[in-house]
């Protein structure tokens, strides 16, 4: 058997952990492995390379991954969909291990559905995944969030100021809302929930007058703001090769509206791709492990189709297409269970 794997999308923390116990496990079970480089624009410049245990070794610690990425989606090219069944077979691969976000995966399922064996690994630092309970990447994303808070804390007290820390999640705010309540953050806001400025400085307004002459605001990079809060003339989209709206810059929007309105000094910090790169927390080294070995399983046992998820503490699996079109947002119970320290 012979078995392809692709990374697609954004990076991520623990890709390298995945691919490494896929060859491990490959090798055990006497599957021949290759690396289809830079996501699945790969396949389309037939960019492959053999892995084995010697080139995977010392790379479960490293951030980003091996393989390359790209956004990059075969059914947008002319004749996209011939050309991936033809080049695939002309490979001979027998499976495709494509470990990607949700745009990755609804490519996955799209391949599948044209007779192409796809085995899925999801994969975002969002969490955002439907019929996952936890994506690898999340946790060293919410850890470097939360040292992020806590060295803004220093700030903050010492100048006396209103800090905003801006953190990724286009859709669901789960790296804000975790990394917001380990740190200690006075306001959290995501993209669940559309907020009212004026609500953010009724809050900072009510800090102040306790003696609290600083504050932290956490934001998600696609919150949104009552549309009678904001000045759209000015706004201008840009979108990546998934047709996605280019996000960034909320955070600075919002820290001009408080200092505007309150008077109070405000600064923003957009954390960015800080929170995407580095070394893998210890949670996201062992859990992409356990779906890589569990992903090869899965191409061995002919399972196609499907992808490798994690439910409680089991790792198991789910058809894709359950989870193409769905997104697993924050448990508003969860958020409202916040609420208790956004004061």
């Amino acid at each position: 058997m012979k078995i392809g794997i692709l990374t697609s999308g954004g990076d991520c923390p623990g890709l390298n952990a995945v691919i490494r116990a896929i060859v491990r496990k490959c090798d055990q079970l006497g599957v021949e492995a290759f690396g289809i480089m830079n996501g699945w624009k790969g396949i389309f410049d037939e960019s492959y390379k053999p892995l084995n245990l010697n080139n995977i070794a010392g790379i479960i610690n490293k951030g980003g991954t091996i393989l390359g990425t790209a956004r990059f989606s075969p059914f947008q090219e002319k004749n996209g969909e011939e050309t991936l069944v033809h080049k695939i077979s002309k490979e001979g691969f027998d499976c495709i291990i494509a470990i990607g976000g949700e745009g990755s995966l609804h490519i996955a399922h799209k391949a599948q559905e044209l007779g192409i064996n796809v085995v899925g690994v999801p994969k975002t630092i969002d969490n955002d995944i439907w019929g996952t309970d936890y994506t690898f990447g999340f946790d060293t994303a919410v850890g470097i969030a939360t040292e992020a808070i806590d060295r803004l804390h220093s700030t903050a007290e010492s100048h006396h100021r209103i800090m905003i820390l801006e953190v990724m999640g286009r859709h669901a705010g789960w790296i804000a809302l975790y990394s917001g309540i380990a740190g200690g953050a006075d306001v959290v806001i995501i993209p669940e929930v559309k907020s009212k400025i004026s609500d953010v400085i009724e809050i900072l307004k009510s800090r102040y007058k306790r003696g609290k002459i600083f504050s932290i605001i956490v934001i998600a990079e696609g919150a949104t703001f009552s549309k009678e809060e904001l000045d759209t003339s000015k706004k201008q989209s840009h979108f990546d090769d998934f047709g996605r709206e280019r996000l960034g810059g909320i955070g600075n929007f919002l820290a001009e509206e408080v200092e505007r309105i309150t008077g109070f000094e405000t600064r923003a910090t957009i954390l960015g791709h800080v929170q995407r790169g580095g070394v893998p927390s210890a949670f996201d080294r062992i859990l992409g492990t356990r779906l890589g070995i569990y992903s090869a399983e899965m191409a061995a046992e002919k399972k196609f189709g499907r992808m490798a998820v994690l439910k409680g503490d089991k790792v198991t699996d789910i058809p894709i297409s359950d989870s193409v079109g769905k997104l697993k947002t924050v448990d508003m119970e969860m958020y409202e269970i916040a609420q208790v320290f956004f004061k």
